[in-house]
């Protein structure tokens, strides 16, 4: 507390009146002197004595309270700040410029931790903003109490330094002409048609070696990886500063995830922005189908009208008509209107369909043998096969006894069951994603299987491979699939699911089995009883695995610095069969997190491509110098500094006026303002000129100057 004297004026009457009643009185009393009037020093005083208690004199006393004033320091917490040893600098600068600050009297310091690895700012892909959080740490503050801003970073800035206040300096962590290597996606597809042409465009930089030769850099090759959907490595060598166009293609519908690492450069800083993952959603244009229905019944005009409805279907359907009982002895080729183009689409075209479905199909010498073979090594390559079967699969006549009996996955015995059932799922069935939760399906029990219509005939046959998702009568197979190669096939051994779809006894969803059944053929990923799949929701890592198994290994988390993290997969309450778990964990850094169960990995992509954060990552001053030279603050290099002092510049208080900040730093100190702010909590007041005291002057005047004129 400290009192401060100050005499004020209070004028009775407006200045410009007491101004003119002066002048007057000044020329009055200058001719009274030059006459050399007796009474001229009486009148004088008498005068003064009226002008002085019209101006109203007070001795003011004011009781002040100094006022702290405040200072920032900004703490830059962001993901490059844990390169090297910046984080362990940063601490030591903070520790001892707080233990100097403290010593300060009238000082508070208001440490403010930004840029830092919360979810929110993970996703923002921000960058790191101190400049807005050096603002909003002193918006609260009048301008006649902040000191200054300390910003502790390695110098990487995202924001613009706009209406900052106060000097503003800069500690800057890391090394001078430090070096890094990066990969920049400068062009990524996010979705692409299947079996089409992408372009993927990418760059590698080398930034920061200031001390290295450019031409020499650009013209030195980096070896560049690239893995797709966690298959095998390949190698290209790309020229460093140049972009360059990787084409690729598409081949299954889903997500396709595509990894891209270059090797470690002559000097690195990090290899976190030496990676990146991309994922990339395919969508099949066209679904091109080949039905191929063996004769008439009531359950082709379904199978037609289900591929049909669906606008994304290309269907090319040809039925035999002729019934096998009757024998005329007409050439087969002569038996149909137009010419049932098997040489070109079972020898020449096989390979441009996505599916063939065999529905009821006898062997009739229609298809050549050799016709068979073709497909079941369009399966074996890769080729998709869905066989409906009815009475004639247990024939003679059956397509078993073909080139096809190696890719199906069950053997007919010979026998046909004709009686009323209702579907089933196996337990296989109920943990496989084309059955599991099909509408109305059957959780426990016989009385909740009576959602589902009845069928009336089933092909007995013996499963000689694959997976059985269905069973009707006893525990015989229904739905089997299976497979081959690099194909797959799909067998439904009854031909009467077309009861489903009339509604019979309540129906049941051929349509939404049909359209799983096909996207699993096709290798939909999202439909693989065995699949490992994670993606970033809402800054949290969610690892999902679907297997037809009991039980689920633990996952392995590579986080995108080499962290290591085991999480527990954790059965869905909705989901009673335990074909799907899930585990989450928070998403804390940015870039590529890889995950395994041991057998599958994929990986998961946080942030974007580019991220801001390790955009650049050597440490610099570009960014600061502007804000600290405009506010009249210094930046300092922590490296070149006194190690005692955690490389600290000496720190002053120096007075300024009117908030001036010239002055602030020199080469080897940083200063913060000392304003001298204060409160006022008391005032006493004294007239110098009371009322009474001012009459008795001017009458005491005039009558002695009365007395002396009249002698």
């Amino acid at each position: 507390m400290t009192s401060v004297a100050d005499i004020t004026f209070a004028p009775l009457v407006p200045w410009a009146l007491l101004g003119f009643m002066t002048g007057l009185a000044a020329i009055f009393l200058a001719l009274a002197w030059l006459r050399r009037a007796s009474g001229s020093l009486l009148r004088t005083v008498a005068i003064a004595a009226g002008l002085l208690a019209l101006a109203n004199p007070s001795l003011i006393n004011e009781k002040r309270q100094p006022l702290d004033d405040i200072a920032a320091i900004i703490v830059d917490r962001s993901a490059s700040q844990n390169i090297g040893q910046r984080a362990t600098a940063t601490d030591r600068a903070l520790e001892a410029l707080e233990d100097r600050l403290d010593r300060q009297d009238g000082l508070e310091v208001r440490v403010i931790e930004a840029g830092g690895d919360d979810a929110a700012h993970i996703m923002s892909n921000e960058g790191t903003r101190l400049f807005d959080a050096a603002r909003d740490a002193l918006a609260d503050v009048p301008s006649g109490r902040i000191a200054g801003t300390i910003i502790i970073s390695d110098g990487q800035i995202h924001d613009q330094p706009r209406n900052l206040k106060g000097p503003v300096h800069g500690l800057i962590t890391g090394q001078r002409r430090e070096g890094d290597r990066r990969l920049v996606i400068d062009k990524a597809p996010t979705y692409g048609i299947v079996g089409g042409a992408l372009t993927l465009v990418l760059r590698v930089d080398e930034t920061g070696a200031e001390n290295s030769d450019k031409a020499d850099r650009d013209d030195a090759p980096a070896r560049l990886s690239l893995r797709r959907d966690g298959g095998p490595l390949q190698y290209f060598d790309v020229r460093i500063g140049h972009n360059v166009r990787l084409p690729f293609v598409l081949d299954h519908a889903g997500q396709t995830v595509l990894e891209i690492e270059v090797e470690a450069g002559p000097q690195e800083l990090t290899l976190r922005n030496n990676r990146a993952a991309i994922v990339v959603n395919g969508v099949r244009d066209r679904l091109r189908v080949l039905l191929v229905s063996g004769e008439p019944h009531a359950g082709e005009r379904t199978w037609r009208n289900l591929l049909k409805a669906d606008p994304s279907v290309d269907l090319v359907h040809f039925t035999i008509l002729r019934p096998p009982e009757k024998q005329d002895g007409t050439p087969v080729r002569e038996l149909s209107l137009i010419a049932f183009p098997i040489f070109e689409l079972f020898e020449m075209r096989l390979n441009e369909f996505d599916l063939v479905i065999f529905d009821r199909y006898r062997r009739r010498g229609v298809l050549p043998p050799s016709y068979f073979l073709n497909i079941a090594n369009y399966v074996a390559k890769g080729g998709a096969l869905l066989a409906s079967v009815g009475p004639e699969f247990a024939s003679p006549l059956s397509i078993h006894g073909t080139a096809l009996g190696d890719v199906l996955p069950a053997t007919p015995s010979g026998e046909v069951i004709e009686t009323g059932f209702r579907p089933q799922l196996t337990d296989i069935g109920k943990r496989h994603p084309v059955t599991a939760g099909l509408s109305g399906a059957p959780r426990s029990g016989d009385d909740a299987a009576a959602q589902w219509g009845r069928w009336f005939r089933q092909i007995e046959a013996k499963p000689d491979r694959g997976m059985a998702l269905m069973r009707g009568v006893g525990d015989h197979p229904l739905l089997m699939l299976d497979r081959v190669g690099e194909g797959r096939v799909a067998q439904i051994l009854s031909d009467h699911a077309w009861l489903w779809t009339r509604g019979f006894e309540g129906g049941g969803p051929q349509a939404e089995l049909l359209r799983r059944m096909a996207h699993w053929l096709m290798k939909e990923p999202a439909l693989e009883e065995e699949d490992l799949r994670a993606e970033v929701v809402d800054g949290r890592l969610r690892v999902t695995r679907q297997s037809v198994s009991q039980s689920h290994p633990k996952i392995d988390v590579t986080g995108p610095s080499g962290t290591h993290r085991e999480l527990f997969l954790t059965r869905q309450p909705e989901d009673e069969s335990g074909g799907r778990a899930i585990t989450e964990m928070p998403v804390r850094e940015t870039g590529v997190y890889r995950i395994t169960d041991g057998v599958r990995t994929t990986v998961a992509v946080a942030g974007a491509l580019n991220p801001k954060e390790f955009a650049v990552v050597h440490a610099s001053e570009k960014y600061l110098a502007p804000a600290a030279e405009q506010s009249g603050g210094g930046v300092f290099w922590l490296a070149e500094g006194n190690d005692a002092e955690a490389g600290l510049p000496g720190l002053r208080r120096v007075r300024t006026r009117g908030g001036d900040n010239r002055d602030m730093s020199g080469r080897n100190w940083l200063g913060l303002r000392a304003n001298g702010a204060y409160t006022v909590t008391g005032v006493d007041h004294v007239p110098l000129m009371p009322g009474a005291l001012a009459l008795l002057l001017i009458l005491g005047s005039l009558f002695s100057a009365w007395w002396r004129e009249g002698r």
